[in-house]
């Protein structure tokens, strides 16, 4: 009977209404259809259930006691057995639910580490040069960092008076030597002594060929390479022991590459490495694995290696960002399954395998190497076995659920809707268990007057095993007739 409100019509919905995710999820648990694939058989239905209580099985369809919305039935396997986690779609709505399968294959893997890193300057290569006596900066070369210097070219002047000194000392000596040929030690000193305030031997050959002291002493680059540092300026003071400049040869570099902590195994001294960084698309620099630090960074959990790199021209920059392969070992073959079709779940690995027909099975495997967008399997598959790609975590997520039931369920038999056995939506019965703890006695009615498929009329009353009262659960009595 209808109701008409503001001109319009509202019609009772039918009995047999459910929500439309319902009969979705319906037509995709059995396949869509009525009959088996292909086969045009009746399939056969082993229980009805409430996706939303899928704990409680009934025997005949119908409206769900604890939702608004119509019974699903699950069907039996085309074999007529049951496999516990065996999940059969229809053909029809593989695409729709965009399950891609894979053969899994043999196949060659070699260990191959695929990481970034980063250049750096090759800490073999920096060269400091400081001063041994106070003085001042009364002439400075090279005034910015960065600037590019060559092996023995003049950086700065330095007036030091304790150098003039030495100087002196050591012409004295020299002349002594020549008028007093015993003497000889004492000028020997003094030309040790200038060499340790850091003049170099062709400094002190020049002071000995002019026979006058230098009032300025030179500085000069011990290397080719650049000014990393520079730590004086013109007309400033300097003290022993400080670092003038800090030059660095940039002809050979570092590139610091993140290894995982499940590859760190993997690389080892000595082993080939390529580097490519992004400012230089298709180039391609080969160097060798220097030195595996001994620590794992507990941030990140990598392991840090160390690739040197020639930089003839100076293309590497330190601080570019670098992709780095590291060749791990010999290549073997194996079986081999697209890495995207493994399921990790912290305890266990899971590929879910298609069985034709539109029927899928969770499989558990040991895995093994991986590189190239696939990964080995050591047990568990075999070769030619069709692997789900794409979608796998929708089957997997219903196999789990199947299999949990199907262990929770306390009897096999689901339960009878058109008896005196109890049902959870009425707390009534001949004594038999059900679900959740009830029992009952006798004969009932639906409650509130409304009518049920399969239940009698009467009356009844029920309390609950924790002495809680509920007209879902407990033991009633009453009289009535079944319909």
């Amino acid at each position: 009977m209808g109701i008409a409100a503001a001109g319009l019509w509202f019609a009772p919905l039918p009995e047999n209404w459910a929500p439309s995710w319902s009969r979705w999820f319906s037509f995709w648990k059995e396949g869509g259809g009525e009959t088996n694939a292909g086969r045009g058989e009746p399939k056969k239905a082993l229980y009805w259930y409430d996706p939303m209580h899928p704990d409680q099985h009934f025997d005949k369809p119908g409206k769900s006691p604890f939702m608004d919305m119509q019974l699903v039935p699950m069907y039996a396997e085309e074999d007529g057995g049951k496999q516990e986690s065996t999940i059969t779609i229809n053909p029809r709505m593989l695409q729709n639910l965009g399950i891609r399968t894979a053969a899994v294959e043999r196949g060659t893997i070699a260990r191959e580490v695929r990481t970034t890193g980063n250049v750096a300057i090759d800490e073999n290569r920096i060269e400091v040069v400081q001063s041994r006596a106070a003085g001042w900066v009364e002439k400075l070369h090279v005034r910015a960092v960065n600037d590019p210097v060559r092996r023995g070219q003049l950086l700065a002047e330095v007036y030091s008076p304790d150098l003039l000194a030495a100087q002196q000392e050591f012409l004295l000596a020299l002349q002594a030597a020549r008028e007093h040929p015993d003497t000889d030690t004492l000028a020997q000193a003094s030309r040790e002594r200038l060499s340790f305030l850091g003049l170099s031997n062709g400094q002190i050959a020049r002071i000995e060929k002019a026979g006058k002291a230098q009032r300025r002493v030179d500085f000069y680059s011990p290397i080719d390479g650049v000014i990393a540092e520079l730590g004086v300026r013109e007309g400033a003071q300097v003290s022993p022991g400080m670092s003038l400049f800090k030059v660095v040869d940039l002809s050979r570099v570092w590139v610091t590459a993140q290894i995982t902590e499940a590859q760190a195994a993997w690389v080892a001294r000595g082993q080939p490495a390529e580097a490519g960084v992004q400012a230089l698309p298709g180039r391609i620099f080969r160097g060798r694995v220097d030195y595996v630090y001994p620590e794992m960074t507990a941030e990140t959990r990598t392991l840090k290696a160390r690739i040197v790199l020639d930089n003839p021209g100076l293309e590497l920059k330190p601080g570019m960002y670098a992709s780095v392969v590291i060749a791990g070992g010999e290549q073997r073959e194996v079986l081999l399954v697209p890495s995207e079709a493994l399921i990790k779940t912290g305890t266990r690995s899971v590929i879910i395998v298609a069985e034709g027909q539109g029927r899928f099975r969770p499989q558990e495997v040991t895995t093994g190497d991986e590189a190239g967008g696939r990964i080995e399997i050591r047990k568990g598959l075999q070769e030619g076995q069709q692997v789900v790609a794409s979608g796998q975590f929708l089957i997997d997520s219903e196999a789990n659920l199947r299999g949990a039931l199907s262990r929770m369920a306390p009897s096999p038999q689901p339960l009878r809707r058109d008896s005196g056995q109890a049902s959870p939506t009425r707390g009534e019965g001949d004594g038999v268990p059900s679900p959740g703890g009830r029992e009952g006695e006798g004969h009932g009615a639906p409650q509130n007057g409304v009518s049920s498929p399969g239940v009698g009329e009467g009356e009844g009353r029920g309390a609950s095993t924790n002495n809680v009262p509920s007209p879902l659960a407990g033991e009633g009595q009453g009289e009535g007739a079944q319909q």
